[in-house]
């Protein structure tokens, strides 16, 4: 797994062994970065300077991608301690520590955002498929102020079992790359 796009492009990423993290893979990420970069609907230019949320971050391979793209800072939530040990070893090897700050917590019970973060404009979600953990971690982010207003927020889910969609989103596209499907959903709009 690397960065596809931006200043690390071909950058080497680790990942933790075992199946507990599935990371999205080189090819969909790059399609997920060709739409934020030309879509019609987006709100606002993506990535350059967004303030980005990684949710269920794993490697933090979304995250990452964004900053090697131009995004002004990154957050990124997770629990595992083996992928919380993995993204910060791929923070320490880009040499990018400054501009990211990493969060122990459970995606569905966030803590209330901290006055020092300004709420997000992009937002990734990378759930278990099949456990409707996505929407839910959605819903409870907007709830503790994580999330700008009409902010972009894409979720990958499996394709066989996709999640049901929340309140107070607008689905702005959807595709669909092996067994997973992306959502791109718009907040407030």
């Amino acid at each position: 797994m690397r960065i596809v796009g931006g200043q690390f492009r071909a950058k080497t990423l680790a990942s933790p062994s075992g199946l507990s993290t599935r990371p999205t893979s080189d090819r969909a990420r790059q399609a997920v970065f060709n739409i934020l970069e030309h879509a019609s609907w987006r709100p606002f230019i993506l990535p350059e300077n967004a303030a980005v949320l990684d949710v269920f971050a794993g490697t933090g391979a979304l995250g990452l991608e964004s900053l090697s793209r131009g995004a002004a800072e990154a957050v990124f939530i997770e629990q595992s301690p083996e992928a919380l040990k993995v993204l910060r070893q791929n923070i320490d090897s880009m040499k990018i520590g400054a501009k990211t700050q990493v969060l122990r917590a459970d995606a569905l019970h966030p803590p209330l955002r901290p006055a020092g973060i300004v709420p997000r404009t992009l937002v990734f979600l990378d759930p278990p498929y099949g456990k409707n953990m996505g929407y839910a971690a959605l819903n409870a982010l907007a709830a503790k102020d994580w999330l700008a207003a009409q902010a972009i927020c894409v979720m990958e889910m499996s394709r066989k079992q996709p999640e049901p969609m929340p309140d107070g989103f607008t689905l702005a596209d959807t595709r669909h790359y092996g067994v997973a499907e992306v959502r791109f959903l718009l907040r407030g709009v």
